[in-house]
């Protein structure tokens, strides 16, 4: 049987400030504005990078990102994609056009 392997985190400060800034943005309270800005910037949410880029997932989040290693910018972006789908089916049909993949 398969088993990923786990690999440690590099930099754990670092790390827990993106964590810390994903968890504010899927906050049960907070994750419908954060689809409506992803929506009103024409962003798909599993764009990873371009949500990044773009501030919505806060200001210092993508210089905090841009220093983590490989290995932990892997460790984000499967725990971001990870949150995008953990998100309430209702969110998911209101907020259609930001998960539709055309």
């Amino acid at each position: 049987m398969f088993e990923q392997a786990t690999l440690p985190v590099q930099d754990e400060a670092t790390f827990q400030a993106v964590q810390a800034s994903l968890e504010k943005a899927f906050a049960p309270e907070q994750v419908s504005t954060f689809l409506g800005r992803l929506l009103r910037g024409k962003l798909r949410a599993r764009q990873f990078e371009a949500i990044l880029a773009s501030g919505l997932l806060g200001s210092d989040t993508a210089a905090w990102y841009a220093r983590l290693g490989d290995s932990d910018r892997g460790h984000v972006r499967e725990r971001y994609l990870s949150m995008v789908e953990q998100v309430a089916p209702e969110l998911r049909t209101r907020y259609f056009k930001v998960y539709a993949y055309y």
